[in-house]
């Protein structure tokens, strides 16, 4: 596996690379203070590359060991993930995005006809709340209700993590030290940016235009009734709801998400 550096968008940006040939699969990961390809993806690149797809899994913008950008807006984030995709030259490609890759992955979607699939988690910015409260809040006992009080230390970092995941064990204090490391100095100013900026504006009024084929993978103690309304977007999509689950199916249930993604990718 590959862990390199290159410069697209004007941004210096860390990536993960695996595999030689195959289907490409864009890993997105989300944006807590400490997010980043290491943290989110972990062993997934590795295992599938060897599952037989080329996989890129960046730090975006403002995470991780990539760049700042020159402002912490979606749109910026998504154009540098576009000028990623550009220079790699992707000719079609799928997008497996962890809470707010999910928003960035159907964000590029609407604009890069070369986006073939969606493989879509968690997220508390990508659905409306709820059919009668269609606007986006911070939900009580969510992710996001704890990122605007974050500071990068040990404690805090394990609490946030252990509201983003039900697998407790796995929790270790080395990915307590990667995700602490990875939201101080240049990523605390950037989180700091972020907020200022508030919510994205919303985008699940355009979904109903997209055509691409969609995978949901939920976890039963994150808003499950969201998940239902998210996939109404996408009609004929997969929901996979996982017991036991929080905020990121991938680490939770790393196997079982490894073989529902595989198969998904797989499917004419």
């Amino acid at each position: 596996m590959k862990k390199d550096f290159v410069t697209v968008g004007g941004l210096r940006t860390y990536y993960w690379q695996a595999g030689d040939t195959g289907p490409i699969l864009f890993m997105l990961h989300g944006q807590l203070p400490g997010s980043c390809v290491e943290v989110e993806w972990g062993d997934h690149v590795e295992n599938f590359g060897k599952a037989g797809f080329r996989v890129y899994a960046p730090d975006v913008a403002g995470f991780g060991q990539t760049d700042n950008p020159p402002d912490y807006s979606l749109d910026t984030r998504v154009a540098h993930l576009l000028a990623f995709a550009d220079h790699f030259k992707f000719d079609r490609y799928s997008v497996w995005g962890s809470s707010m890759g999910s928003y960035m992955g159907c964000a590029m979607a609407l604009k890069d006809p070369r986006l073939d699939k969606l493989i879509l988690m968690p997220s508390t910015v990508l659905p409306p709340m709820t059919d009668a409260a269609p606007v986006w809040v911070v939900q009580t006992g969510s992710v996001g209700e704890l990122v605007p009080s974050y500071t990068p230390t040990p404690q805090k970092a394990r609490v946030l993590l252990e509201r983003a995941n039900a697998n407790k064990a796995a929790i270790t204090d080395e990915l307590v030290r990667v995700f602490v490391e990875n939201s101080s100095g240049k990523n605390a100013e950037a989180l700091k940016g972020r907020l200022a900026l508030g919510r994205p504006k919303p985008l699940h009024p355009e979904l109903k235009t997209l055509k691409n084929k969609a995978l949901l993978l939920w976890g039963a103690d994150d808003s499950p009734d969201r998940a239902l309304l998210l996939q109404r977007a996408f009609p004929g999509s997969e929901l996979h709801m996982f017991p036991d689950c929080q905020h990121w199916p991938q680490f939770d249930h790393p196997k079982r998400s490894f073989e529902i993604v595989s198969a998904f990718l797989r499917q004419a």
